[in-house]
């Protein structure tokens, strides 16, 4: 690593910290920001905010005006070297005279992959890449699997008492974690493009699916997986306007009810089968662009994720309770897994305490 390896890293957080800030807003984009230094002097900042607007690279030429001259760029991910919604970014940075580019994460996206890094070397621009690559990886790891994939990263959501329960035998639900764990996984929503439920989860709750009122962000695409498409037509979801509504059904359904739900806020997905496959979901929400999924339930639906393994990470929020009882509702239903060979390995990330409560973050090995 070039130059003074302690400052290297200390610009590279610096812009970590910069596309931290907009996570959840950037996307079918990832998270990128960008600091540029000349002299020792921090000369401009960026980060990317919005699909469509001006990458964390522009930005920061912006800010630095004629003093980008000659200076060192620090940027999260590499610089891309095509045309999309906004010009190349390696054609500005080459254009406005800098002479050093150091770079946190390659970018797996075919049409950059190494192309903004070749540019800017076969212009005379000194390239550096790897600083802070695991911290920068973490940023955008929705994104990084979408690229690879095509389908949205995954991420299971549950809130269960000790023994994995999240009802009584008598159904009393509400509420078995603290109102600071609610509070925590409700900002979960901020942060991906959708949420999806089951059917059942709608008719019991009508819930709205939204971030909290009063709190920033962008509201996710409510998904729901609804065979029969017995959703009412007076639900929050369907009347509620707060963002739009998608609903996977089986092949078969009533198409006057359809066409009445159908109103501008919700869309309807036929699946090709009478069973909805969560692959099949997967895949259409890959192609809608979907970066990113919260599933949060019922039973039955993690259960179905779970034998599809289906996911990528799983929060897990968890009260000091023991409910009990072999008719108290797991948090994890369906048939579960026969044989431990078969069952997913997963790592422990993050163990963190909120009030009484604790809150486990795992993510699936390989991933």
């Amino acid at each position: 690593m070039g130059g003074d390896d302690h400052l290297e890293e200390k610009y590279m957080r610096l812009a970590i910290d910069l596309a931290k800030a907009t996570i959840g807003q950037t996307s079918p984009n990832p998270a990128v920001g960008a600091v540029i230094v000349n002299h020792g002097t921090i000369v401009g900042m960026g980060a990317h905010l919005k699909a469509g607007e001006a990458h964390a690279e522009v930005n920061a030429l912006r800010m630095a005006g004629e003093r980008a001259e000659g200076g060192t760029m620090y940027v999260t991910l590499e610089p891309c070297a095509h045309f999309g919604r906004t010009p190349p970014c390696a054609d500005l940075i080459i254009e406005k005279g800098l002479k050093r580019v150091v770079i946190a994460s390659s970018d797996p996206n075919p049409l950059v992959a190494g192309r903004g890094v070749d540019k800017l070397r076969r212009a005379g621009i000194a390239v550096e890449t790897g600083v802070l690559r695991e911290e920068a990886d973490q940023l955008n790891r929705f994104f990084f699997h979408f690229i690879k994939e095509g389908t949205p990263f995954v991420t299971l959501k549950l809130a269960c008492s000790m023994d994995g329960k999240i009802a009584t035998a008598a159904g009393e639900s509400r509420w078995i974690t603290g109102e600071a764990s609610r509070r925590d996984g409700h900002a979960l929503r901020r942060v991906h493009d959708a949420i999806l439920v089951g059917i059942g989860t709608v008719i019991a709750d009508n819930p709205r699916l939204t971030v909290r009122s009063g709190e920033e962000g962008k509201n996710p695409v409510r998904v729901v997986l609804d065979t029969h498409l017995q959703i009412r037509e007076e639900a929050h979801l369907v009347t509620d306007g707060a963002a739009p509504t998608w609903i996977f059904t089986g092949c078969t359904v009533d198409e006057d009810k359809a066409r009445r739900l159908e109103n501008g806020q919700v869309t309807i997905f036929r699946m090709p089968s009478e069973r909805i496959e969560i692959k099949d979901v997967l895949k259409r929400l890959g192609d809608e662009k979907i970066i990113s999924l919260l599933v949060e339930g019922g039973a039955a639906v993690h259960g179905s994720f779970l034998h599809e393994e289906a996911f990528q990470q799983v929060v897990v929020y968890t009260a000091p309770k023991l409910i009990g009882g072999k008719d108290a509702v797991s948090a994890i239903g369906g048939l579960g897994i026969r044989h431990l060979a078969d069952v997913p390995a997963l790592s422990i990330e993050k163990v963190e305490r909120i009030e009484e409560d604790l809150k486990i973050i795992l993510t699936k090995k390989g991933e």
